[in-house]
């Protein structure tokens, strides 16, 4: 049997290049999309290589549709037919109060959180449904429903809608033979708290996790992988929580 193509989105670094290396491990050749770093991404593209992958790394903003078609079809025309997607491109802007917010930085989280999602799932979607099977793991936050009051309010409100795009289109996948998935992470040990101007966040916030701790980006990808796999083949439609017990 050939081997799974999975593009991941916001691929070179935390849950993402995490996702890359798990789903490597598991059997899948990984097109690893990223918008800045290229050093970043070529290094997990050769950690997928060092697992027995084959991989490709693929500059693209996924708030530009452009960069979204581009991103499959070198993913098709290097590895082969896409058969997943982990949609997990994300940005938060700077910690504060949606008061205290620049109009900028809303239209930036938006336009790569939400728009970004529904156009690489849109993208995912015409492929799969002409082939009559896939996976889409869309990766949502516990941000979602808790709110994320003083924080980011307005990261939790487009978590929410990936929790909507998540139910709303595994049923209209199904009868296609597409699944459709989240993971809802909760505190995690990567770059992006620094990435906001929170590096001791991780630190501050563990004492209100059940689990006492932080999760880290591997035990995320894990349940990437698991609802990616035949092991999850009756699963859609789901939005698993790892958050710790919050």
């Amino acid at each position: 049997m050939s081997r799974p193509v999975t593009v991941v989105t916001g691929g070179s670094r935390g849950i993402g290049a995490a996702a890359c290396l798990r789903l490597a491990a598991d059997g899948h050749d990984v097109a690893v999309g990223y918008v800045r770093d290229e050093a970043a991404a070529e290094a997990v593209a050769a950690g997928v290589r060092e697992a027995g992958g084959r991989a490709v790394t693929v500059r693209a903003d996924t708030s530009a549709e452009a960069d979204v078609d581009r991103l499959f079809d070198v993913a098709e025309s290097t590895l082969g037919p896409v058969t997943g997607l982990v949609n997990n491109a994300a940005v938060t802007g700077p910690l504060g109060r949606l008061a205290d917010s620049d109009t900028t930085d809303l239209r930036r989280v938006l336009d790569v959180n939400l728009l970004g999602a529904l156009l690489c799932a849109r993208r995912a979607a015409q492929l799969m449904t002409a082939r009559g099977n896939g996976v889409i793991v869309n990766v949502s936050s516990g941000a979602a429903t808790l709110g994320s009051p003083g924080e980011y309010v307005h990261y939790a409100a487009t978590k929410a809608g990936i929790d909507a795009l998540t139910v709303g289109l595994s049923k209209e996948l199904g009868p296609d033979g597409v699944r459709v998935n989240a993971v809802a992470p909760g505190l995690v040990d990567t770059e992006m708290h620094a990435a906001m101007g929170a590096p001791d966040r991780v630190r501050q916030m563990a004492p209100a996790i059940p689990l006492r701790r932080a999760g880290r980006a591997e035990e995320i990808a894990a349940a990437i992988a698991w609802l990616m796999s035949p092991d999850a083949s009756y699963t859609t439609g789901a939005v698993l929580r790892v958050a710790g017990g919050r």
